[in-house]
This record gives C-alpha cells, structure tokens and sequence, in this order.
C-alpha cells in the first residue's frame, strides 16, 4: 500500500518541479530583458534590438484590443517603441520589470489614440449636425467597423490552427514568443515562424478583402 501511495505522489511532484521550472525560466528572461533595457538606456542599439524583438508582440497584440484597428495598432506600437528608445532611462528594475513597464506605455499611448478619435468623431459630429446633414458618416463609421471585425474574425479562420492558435496567444493574450511556445508546448523557433507566417497571410487576407 506504502508502494501504490509513493507512486501515486510522483506525478504531482514531477507537475511542480516542472511548474517551478516554467516559473524560474520565466523570471529569468525578465532579468534578462530588465538588463538589456538599462544598456539600452546608455545607447546600446544591440541591446534594444533584443528588447524590441521580444515585447514588439505583446504590445501589439495590447493596443490592438484597446483600438480594434490593427493599422491605428501598427502606428501606435512604434510609436511607443521610439518612447521606449529615448526614455529607458526613467526605467526602474527595482519598481518592476521591463516588460510591465513597456506595457503600461502601450496601454497609455492606446488610450490617447480612443481618446483623440473620440474627440475627432465628436467634432465631426457637431459639424454634421451643424450643417443639418443627413448623418450618413456616422452609420458607415459603424458598418465599417463591424465589417472590418467580421473581416478579421474571417482571415483567421483561413488560417492554419497552429497559426491561429500562435497568433491569438501572441496579439490577444499578450505573450511574448518564448511564452507562447511554453503554452503550446513548442520549440521557440517553430513558434516564430508560425507567427510570421500567420501575420504575413493575414496581412495579405485583410488587404485583399478591403
């Protein structure tokens, strides 16, 4: 009986070494970007390359979800990836880590472009009304917008599912490559080349569709 109950413990105790693992390899790669974030801060172009590559993703999968555009999401991310070139200095290791902090910039610059959109629709708005003018912009802004929706939701249908499955962990979750390649339990590489081969067939879907 002692036997069956030892046996019994082993997977669980595999389960945390393994979540402990994941953990560890996790909070290494933070340190690793931390660093490379404060050379960058001292005109380390090499080292700012490496932060680019891994939260290029992430960022832009954030401000996608707060803008729904994926060209507004395009502009707004190297936007916030010069701000992070020129002000990595204000970069504190000890306050938190380089990922959290890129993000809260992305997350800010995203809501000023819904913010200065809004106010230019308002003001659009007012004119129209001003003008008298049947509100025709206004139904078509909708329509756009729900059409440019179904016509996302459909590019990614024509994609594979492990492309699929890369690309909406990457853009909609947040992850950077290593981390989706942890949760889909992949090789790193394979996991980059799904993602930029997804990216380019929805880039070209969504051009071809518009």
């Amino acid at each position: 009986m002692a036997h069956r109950g030892t046996e019994s413990a082993e997977p669980a105790d595999r389960s945390d070494r393994s979540d402990r693992s994941d953990r560890s390899g996790s909070d290494e790669e933070d340190r690793s970007l931390d660093a490379q974030l404060v050379r960058a801060a001292d005109g380390d172009r090499d080292a700012f390359a490496r932060v680019y590559d891994a939260l290029t993703v992430p960022v832009t999968g954030l401000v996608c979800r707060v803008l729904r555009d994926a060209d507004q999401a395009a502009e707004v991310t190297q936007d916030v990836m010069v701000e992070v070139w020129r002000t990595a200095g204000r970069f504190r290791p000890e306050l938190g880590s380089a990922k959290a902090w890129v993000l809260v910039l992305a997350h800010r610059r995203a809501v000023d472009r819904v913010r200065s959109v809004r106010a230019r629709g308002e003001r659009e708005e007012k004119a129209a009304l001003l003008d008298r003018r049947t509100p025709f912009d206004e139904v078509a802004a909708v329509v756009e917008e729900r059409d440019e929706h179904a016509r996302v939701r459909r590019c990614l249908g024509a994609l594979s599912r492990a492309q699929r499955e890369s690309v909406l962990l990457a853009f909609y979750e947040g992850m950077t490559y290593r981390e989706v390649a942890r949760s889909l339990s992949s090789p790193e590489g394979t996991v980059k080349s799904r993602l930029r081969d997804g990216l380019q067939r929805l880039r070209e879907c969504l051009e071809a569709s518009r």
